[in-house]
C-alpha cells in the first residue's frame, strides 16, 4: 500500500489483479458502487465501457487506474481512506475480476482527526 494520506490505495493482491486485468483487456476504470456497507462495491470496468456525468468525482488512482465514486459517495466517506482488496468468489456484477469468481472489495479507515482527505476532483475527459 501507498501513502496513508491517500483517499484510496490497494493491498498487493489487489495490485496483482488489477494488473493481469489489464493485461487482457488494456484501459481500465474503477467506479465505487453505490449503498452502505456491504452494498457498496469496487466495480472496475474497461476504461469508457461505464459512463461518468457531472456529479461522479475523481477520488485517486490504484495501479494507476482511476478510481471515481459520485459526488454524495464522495462526501460519504471523506473521513475514510478506502482499501482496495480481492476477495474469492464471484458476487454476480459486470466487474471485470468477477469473471475470474474473484470480487474487489472495499475496507475503510478512519482518517485520524489532524489528518485532512485530499479533495475529490472531477472527472476527466
Amino acid at each position: 500500500m501507498t501513502s496513508t494520506r491517500e483517499a484510496v490505495v490497494a493491498t498487493p493482491h489487489a495490485l496483482r489483479v488489477i494488473g493481469e486485468l489489464q493485461q487482457r483487456h488494456g484501459t481500465l476504470m474503477f467506479y465505487q458502487s453505490h449503498g452502505c456497507c456491504d452494498g457498496s462495491t469496487p466495480m472496475c470496468f474497461v476504461q469508457g465501457e461505464m459512463g461518468l456525468n457531472a456529479s461522479d468525482v475523481l477520488l485517486g488512482q490504484i495501479g494507476g487506474v482511476p478510481f471515481y465514486a459520485s459526488e454524495a459517495q464522495a462526501e460519504y466517506l471523506q473521513a475514510t481512506q478506502l482499501v482496495i482488496d480481492v476477495g474469492q468468489g464471484s458476487l454476480g456484477t459486470f466487474s471485470l475480476e468477477d469473471a475470474d469468481g474473484l470480487h474487489f472489495k472495499a475496507l475503510s479507515r478512519l482518517w485520524p482527526e489532524p489528518e485532512a482527505l485530499p479533495e475529490a476532483q472531477p472527472p476527466r475527459g
